[in-house]
């Protein structure tokens, strides 16, 4: 089973790939995904990463609240599109 988490205020700057490798050094990350601009292309500050359920909370307690690039990202649980 996989979770989706959110991710906000992330760096302009980052790409998917590299939130896979920071949320890797606490689990299992299946697929990662920043949001961009349909017009600009350019990021919009915001992400989402597939993890393993079972490790899923452990990377919200990990990660949310800490510093990438000089932002302090939140990270918690998706919420589903309803």
């Amino acid at each position: 089973m996989e979770c989706t988490l959110y991710v906000g205020n992330l760096p302009w700057s980052i790409k998917s790939e590299e939130l896979t490798t920071v949320f890797s050094t606490h689990g299992e990350v299946i697929s990662s995904r920043v949001i961009t601009d349909r017009e600009t292309g350019r990021s919009r500050g915001f992400g989402f990463v597939e993890v393993n359920k079972n490790d899923a909370q452990k990377i919200i307690k990990a990660l949310n609240g800490t510093e990438l690039e000089g932002r302090v990202i939140t990270v918690n649980e998706a919420k589903s599109r309803d």
